[in-house]
């Protein structure tokens, strides 16, 4: 599944891209650039602008409700599969594939001396070239997914 996310949406954007999903999106677009990307590209809209929903000739669109980015997670929790998604295909930033870094060397110049010595494994953005690695911030995502899944199922 491709999407694209409203102007109203960075951080679920964000988040989606985290869990490996491709979603484009642009701070500054207007509804009509929206459905125009989604008609060429084949792309699911998520939105949060009710305005945009009554446009003609949308091609599959998911309103999204809540203000907070947790909730909008649950929200999407019975349309996606988050368990099953793959953690960190997608570069945040960008939305960029990020591919596995083979030799650790390639990013001594890139990465603080405390990352470069206490890990191993790296992945690097193919389109931005931003740096990745499995510290406190993809821990944080992962249980936060896991506890948003757990939520859902106890309701």
């Amino acid at each position: 599944m491709k999407f694209i996310a409203d102007a109203m949406l960075g951080r679920l954007a964000k988040w989606l891209r985290f869990l490996g999903f491709d979603v484009l999106y642009y701070r500054d677009i207007d509804d009509r650039h929206v459905i125009k990307i989604s008609r060429e590209e084949e792309r699911i809209i998520l939105t949060r602008d009710t305005a945009l929903l009554k446009h003609k000739g949308l091609r599959e669109t998911i309103f999204i409700q809540s203000n907070k980015v947790g909730d909008q997670l649950v929200e999407l929790k019975d349309k996606l599969n988050f368990m099953e998604a793959a953690p960190r295909g997608r570069c945040v930033l960008c939305n960029g594939i990020l591919i596995k870094i083979a030799q650790k060397e390639e990013v001594r110049s890139l990465v603080p001396d405390f990352v470069y010595y206490n890990f191993q494994d790296f992945t690097g953005c193919e389109s931005c070239g931003k740096i990745y690695w499995e510290g406190s911030h993809y821990k944080k995502f992962r249980e936060k997914i896991r506890e948003l899944v757990k939520v859902r199922h106890e309701k």
